[in-house]
């Protein structure tokens, strides 16, 4: 299982939102290639990055910002945020990211998800499952749905998807501890390799989610706030997570 430390990028500044609120938002480097570089340093072989700004339909603000963690990191680097047609896709393949996030284009735009998988393949193409109160989010997290998380999770399993990163976006940014009882529901009813993000506060919330008694364990565990207001060292929750 991974500890993979993420980056949110908005207006090419790393920060982090509280529960998804744009105007709630704490920045915490100006140069996020040197956030990357001491990742990899402490050990992450693996970044989630997402674009905040291209999740609301501002394309091109944070590209320049994503190629310079690329060259600033051997870590395998996952993006999410604004990847909605395949020319997008295509030009962060160009740039060497390893693995995309389809988020919002899952739930409104099902033949290209249909499409990124035929292009891409089912290890490269990761579906973000963003939900409150079990309720799926779109476009940045400010749209709802009407589609129950499990719905959705049911449609992308006979799509052949493999890869989600599920977030409670109530859980994320605060620091309150992750939804241990989503995760563990759906490693018992689903096949999907697993990423939990959102409230991860301590390594003993990393010791929960490692050990959770499920059919299948979590892929990785995507944390945030919690290392950049150091609850704890990356390096150690890496470390931990190998013992």
């Amino acid at each position: 299982m991974k500890i993979i430390p993420a980056i949110d990028l908005l207006e090419k500044e790393a920060v982090r939102l509280y529960k998804g609120d744009y105007s709630q938002k704490k920045v915490y480097h100006k140069e996020p290639w040197k956030l990357a570089e001491s990742f990899w340093n402490d050990g992450a072989d693996f970044l989630h990055i997402v674009d905040l700004d291209a999740a609301r339909n501002k394309k091109d603000v944070n590209k320049s910002v994503v190629q310079e963690i690329r060259n600033a990191t051997k870590a395998k680097i996952e993006l999410g945020g604004g990847i909605r047609d395949l020319d997008t896709l295509k030009f962060y393949e160009s740039i060497g990211i390893d693995r995309f996030i389809i988020g919002s284009a899952a739930v409104t735009n099902p033949a290209f998800l249909d499409e990124s998988l035929v292009y891409a393949g089912n290890e490269k193409i990761v579906v973000g499952v963003d939900a409150r109160n079990g309720i799926v989010k779109i476009h940045g997290w400010e749209k709802d749905t009407n589609l129950h998380f499990t719905d959705l999770l049911k449609k992308l399993q006979t799509k052949g998807v493999k890869h989600i990163v599920f977030t409670d976006i109530s859980r994320d940014g605060t620091m309150q501890g992750p939804n241990v009882e989503s995760y563990r529901y759906i490693l018992d009813n689903f096949n999907f390799d697993l990423v939990a993000s959102g409230g991860v506060s301590s390594l003993q919330d990393i010791s929960e989610l490692v050990s959770l008694p499920t059919k299948k364990s979590l892929f990785g565990i995507i944390t945030g706030k919690a290392i950049y207001e150091n609850s704890f060292r990356l390096s150690e929750a890496i470390k931990f997570n190998k013992n």
